[in-house]
């Protein structure tokens, strides 16, 4: 997402070099022949920060196609697993570094940095847990990552990777004392993602952490379920309705506009419609959410996806329903964490035994979940709804089954969130790309980028060394 409201640059290296750039508000000015010892605010740090959270993760990323939310029509590529290795540069010296920045401040200048930017434990707190998120979603992808020792400038620039098991520990101390930290100060400045609501931190901080409890279930389930529990009766609780979705809201400027608005709309490009996979789905048990995933055409067809995995060019417009217009207006939101995923989550931990209630338990929370996301959608009424529970009606021999995949129809072009799902269970059932340019099937990794085993080439191997080889098709750790 471009950044055009900071003119003021910082840059600093980090990792393996690279050099960062942070922007800044043009009304805070420093004389730079007497700066202020707060010259780097940290509510400048913290709305920098956010912008680049989102940029891409919720939107047109490679696990929509992975997951095959999605279908490619003139120019196939990412369905068809062309890329090999992804790059995260941008993630390290953008929000990463500005939060580290944020951490660094408060530190060794409050209270001082706590003057009209939110209290000393609340500013640490939001900066912890957004660096946690980030962190989290890096190691679902490539596995084994710079952590402990990353952001640290010329001090280390060639960072040692971290394993995933233990950055999945540390994340976990991290969220609980985050929470528990959080105090009746002043809230954050700058924040916005959540307007300086800290019970909303709070929520976010607790909902990662029971996503992240149950990655754990194949690869140690009493550690998953310890912390799934701890997550659900912390302090603040996690999601509980959907008016307290967590969303990134775009708004009504260009360098803001809503990124499948830009594809469609400002480059006329038209490369996506939805998959048949996913279209036929939901059409075949007529679920009323497709009028809002989907573009309706003309004719006696109004919904249609397009062919997954194949490498022949098709045209789209007009043949094939395009993301719907919920998703791909200028101001559409990105959805993050919902409500009905929280249910979702509940009623797989009953089906597993991570809470108490078995499947009598896990199908109540399977049904109020596809309740909340229709309700979610806008496209709940009784009668329809009523129709559609009894066409997935709960099964518990296929219940396990059931819950993962109505999720992942849920979790529409939320690609990473719904491949971790798929990664972990199995679930929902999906074939690889006909026409997929590597036989081994859907991708279980996200490569390094290229220029790591150049810059940090020593970190680079031993990683490699300990975790597989640096393709698609070596296994994370809590996948098994």
């Amino acid at each position: 997402m471009k950044n055009t409201l900071y003119k003021s640059l910082l840059c600093a290296f980090l990792v393996t070099g690279a050099v960062s750039c942070s922007k800044y508000d043009e009304s805070f000015n420093v004389n730079p022949a007497n700066p202020s010892p707060l010259a780097l605010q940290t509510r400048f740090l913290l709305s920098s920060a956010l912008q680049g959270v989102e940029d891409g993760s919720f939107s047109i990323n490679a696990g929509n196609f992975y997951v095959q939310y999605l279908a490619e029509g003139p120019y196939p590529g990412a369905s068809l697993y062309t890329g090999k290795n992804f790059d995260w540069a941008g993630i390290y010296t953008g929000p990463l570094y500005d939060l580290q920045q944020i951490l660094n401040l408060v530190e060794t200048q409050a209270p001082a940095a706590a003057e009209g930017n939110g209290s000393y434990a609340n500013q640490k707190a939001v900066a912890t847990i957004l660096q946690s998120f980030l962190y989290i979603q890096m190691t679902d992808r490539w596995g084994a990552i710079p952590y402990k020792n990353a952001l640290k400038g010329s001090n280390d620039l060639k960072p040692v990777y971290d394993s995933q098991e233990s950055i999945y520990a540390d994340v976990f101390v991290k969220l609980s004392e985050a929470v528990s930290s959080i105090d009746g100060g002043n809230p954050v400045a700058g924040d916005l993602l959540l307007g300086g609501d800290m019970e909303a931190w709070k929520r976010f901080a607790n909902t990662l952490r029971m996503s992240m409890a149950l990655r754990l279930s194949k690869v140690d389930a009493a550690k998953g379920k310890a912390e799934y529990n701890a997550a659900i009766t912390a302090d603040g609780g996690v999601i509980s309705s959907n008016d307290e979705n967590i969303e990134w809201n775009y708004i009504d400027d260009p360098a803001y506009f809503n990124p499948w608005y830009q594809n469609y709309t400002i480059s006329n490009r038209n490369d996506f419609a939805i998959s048949d996979v996913l279209a036929n789905y939901m059409l075949d048990k007529g679920d009323k959410r497709i009028e809002v995933y989907a573009e309706e055409l003309a004719g006696a067809t109004p919904y249609k996806g397009l062919l997954y995995g194949s490498s022949a060019a098709k045209n789209i417009p007009g043949a094939y329903s395009r993301v719907g217009d919920a998703f791909r207006g200028k101001t559409s939101p990105a959805r993050i964490f919902n409500y009905p995923q929280v249910l979702f989550m509940q009623a797989e931990a009953a089906k597993i035994g991570y809470i108490e209630g078995g499947d009598a338990a896990a199908a109540l929370f399977y049904a109020d979940a596809i309740k909340a996301s229709w309700e979610m959608n806008g496209v709940f009424n009784l009668a329809d709804f009523t129709a559609y529970l009894a066409e997935v009606a709960y099964v518990p021999a296929s219940g396990y089954e059931q819950i993962m995949t109505e999720k992942w129809v849920h979790n529409y072009l939320n690609g990473y969130e719904a491949w971790n799902d798929w990664r972990r269970t199995g679930y929902p059932v999906l074939e690889p790309a006909e026409d997929a340019v590597d036989t081994r099937g859907i991708p279980v990794r996200q490569g390094y980028p290229t220029k790591e085993g150049a810059l940090n080439r020593e970190s680079y191997e031993a990683a490699v060394a300990t975790q597989g080889v640096d393709d698609n098709y070596t296994f994370i750790w809590w996948d098994k």
